[in-house]
């Protein structure tokens, strides 16, 4: 084992975990002076108790930064170990120099940007650093200057700080000194480093969650400044640019005249206007079960060649409450169909808004509706609630209270590969909700997974069809909650939407191009329901937030394409789904499949017949979803 007999090597490796801690410390205290940087109309009331809970927070952030930025010099420590390097310290300076310069530039750049575009610094300094003269142009001289001044002085500091922590003072040592050690010794130091190096990647991918590090994860505040203070600049730049593409020129098919001209005759009217009533009150309690992977073709209500056995609750629910029988699922995942689902925003093939922080905190969604009228909020969900940035999106879209498995006992969090399995979260979903104050409706959203690959789910109903009976397992546990919730007070004032995620790919080798891959069950239950509906026309998981809050008599003109399914506007039943290949666009005369891989653009599949204004409807709407997300 390492000793203190081999004291240069310990040395170095006291030096590397000083260079990391450095690192760390470097983002935590950049925070306070980030506050300090924002004027008044920008930072509010922010207190220094805020600004504590950012730095806390935001720890996750700055060791992933930290992991990043110390990985080539913790390769240059294993590299010492059996090499003799020559000239390292000039080559760890001139890291050090550049790692100093470049944090500089974008702690500094956060802190002046954010003044003008209260976000933090993302892949959009890019577009500016093309055209820098228009950016410029905004600010005076002196302040130009003082952040040229601001930014050689954090460098200068950033520099000595990696050099003074890890370089030697003593010339002649090595990194790490290799003298003295015998070939046992540092074959024991190797087997440390490699520890070392597990422990720096566990950093940068945030933690042994199924979610790897992502912006949201360090957000814990309704307060977006908050939010945003706790958020490590570097990281958030890299990771957006990352994730960032040229969408200006995604979906370009038509002008901009031609692409107007026929998405307004394809009747997006998110208007409510003689609306059909469904409900008793206009302020019921509002429940919203996201099942997830439950697409139509486990459902019989909504898709007659569906078996019957899997899912006898829903179809009876579907039946006593209201039910869309021609619904679709925009889009194929988790973190797609959501945003989808709760902030009738449109999907794409080629991203996922909630995945970026900035775009997330200008979506519209039913919770801050509800939220504005008076409704309290939250979000329950038995896996990792900071997977795919979900966190940072719910709480940038209104919801006050958002747990994920973090808020279960240790003993159930792992009862499914992807958390706490549901009948264990079901459980805790009613007593959450048994123990909301009375006197002010509140709106949940609850997550299901169990649903989920593997298939892996404590019930046996279903034998040999492992996906058929996990989806049985799901109907069960949905079934216990409503009659759990039915005997209690709240069933007479509660409203309870249940509709999925994304549709799966069954039975075995159905895809994307057939619609009953997407076709999904919306049914809505509870007391607040005046009696049994079935309403028939084609509508999107979008339509969902525009629909919902015209039944509670609330404004939504910010969703702009979702629609309000029970309206007189509703005049044109379509529905449009979006994946990695292609787009589709289906209305009351068939179907057009769209292929995007190929250039140009083609049609995969058509039916009953070939309709070239189904074909340019569907381009025209991917494109208008394109415009729509570059604006927000």
């Amino acid at each position: 084992m390492p000793n203190n007999n081999h004291n240069p090597i310990l040395r170095q490796a006291m030096r590397l975990v000083l260079l990391y801690l450095a690192l760390v410390l470097a983002g935590t205290l950049a925070k306070p002076l980030f506050v300090l940087a924002q004027p008044a109309a920008v930072s509010g009331s922010t207190d220094w108790s805020g600004i504590g809970q950012a730095m806390l927070h935001g720890l996750l952030l700055d060791v992933a930064t930290a992991g990043y930025l110390i990985a080539p010099v913790w390769l240059l420590c294993g590299l010492g170990l059996w090499v003799r390097l020559r000239g390292w310290r000039v080559a760890y300076k001139v890291w050090a120099a550049v790692v100093g310069a470049a944090l500089a530039l974008v702690m500094v750049g956060d802190a002046c940007l954010y003044g003008f575009w209260h976000t933090k610094l993302d892949a959009t300094v890019w577009n500016y650093l093309a055209q820098p003269e228009g950016a410029l142009q905004s600010v005076s001289m002196g302040y130009a200057l003082c952040a040229t001044l601001a930014v050689v002085a954090v460098a200068v500091l950033l520099y000595y700080l990696q050099v003074l922590t890890f370089v030697p003072r003593r010339k002649a040592a090595h990194a790490p000194s290799r003298k003295g050690a015998t070939r046992r010794t540092r074959g024991w130091w190797t087997a440390a480093w490699l520890v070392a190096g597990g422990l720096i990647f566990l950093g940068i991918r945030g933690g042994v969650g199924k979610g790897t590090a992502n912006v949201g994860m360090v957000y814990f505040s309704p307060n977006a400044f908050l939010n945003h203070t706790a958020v490590n600049p570097a990281f958030s730049l890299i990771s957006s640019t990352l994730k960032a593409g040229d969408y200006g020129r995604q979906a370009h098919f038509f002008s901009h005249d031609e692409r107007k001209r026929i998405y307004s005759m394809l009747g997006y009217n998110t208007e409510s206007l003689d609306t059909e009533p469904l409900l008793n009150t206009t302020r019921p309690n509002v429940l919203i079960i996201l099942m997830e992977g439950c697409g139509g073709t486990f459902v019989n209500a909504v898709d007659p060649k569906s078996d019957p056995r899997i899912t006898p609750n829903l179809n009876r629910l579907a039946h006593e409450g209201v039910v869309f029988t021609q619904a679709y699922a925009n889009s194929y995942r988790t973190d797609r169909g959501t945003v989808c689902a709760l902030s009738g925003f449109p999907s794409f093939p080629d991203l996922s808004v909630m995945k970026m922080p900035s775009r997330c905190e200008h979506l519209p969604s039913i919770a801050s509706s509800l939220k504005g009228a008076g409704y309290a909020t939250a979000y329950l969900y038995g896996g990792d609630a900071n997977f795919t940035n979900m966190r940072g999106y719910l709480q940038s879209t209104g919801y006050d209270r958002i747990e994920g498995d973090e808020s279960f006992p240790v003993a159930v969090r792992r009862t499914h590969n992807w958390g706490v399995t549901d009948a264990i979260a079901f459980d805790t979903l009613y007593q959450r909700i048994m123990r909301l104050p009375h006197g002010r409706p509140w709106h949940v959203t609850f997550q299901t997974l169990a649903s989920h690959e593997p298939w892996i789910v404590p019930y046996n109903r279903i034998k040999g069809d492992k996906v058929a009976n996990s989806m049985a397992y799901l109907d069960h546990c949905i079934g216990t909650f409503i009659s759990r919730l039915r005997q209690s007070a709240l069933w007479r004032n509660t409203l309870v939407v249940m509709l999925p995620d994304h549709g799966v790919n069954y039975p075995e080798g159905i895809s994307d191009a057939d619609e009953r891959r997407s076709h999904i069950p919306i049914i809505m239950a509870g007391g607040a329901l005046k009696g049994p509906r079935v309403v028939t026309q084609i509508c999107n998981q979008t339509d969902l937030a525009a629909t919902l809050l015209g039944q509670l008599q609330l404004p939504h003109k910010q969703f702009g394409m979702s629609r309000d399914v029970l309206s007189r506007t509703y005049t044109h039943p379509s529905a449009v789904h979006t994946w990695q290949e292609g787009t589709y666009y289906m209305d009351n005369s068939g179907i057009s499949v769209v292929n995007l891989l190929t250039q140009p653009a083609s049609v995969m599949r058509e039916a009953p017949h070939a309709s070239q204004q189904r074909v340019n409807a569907a381009k025209a709407l991917l494109q208008t979803a394109y415009d729509h997300f570059r604006g927000l």
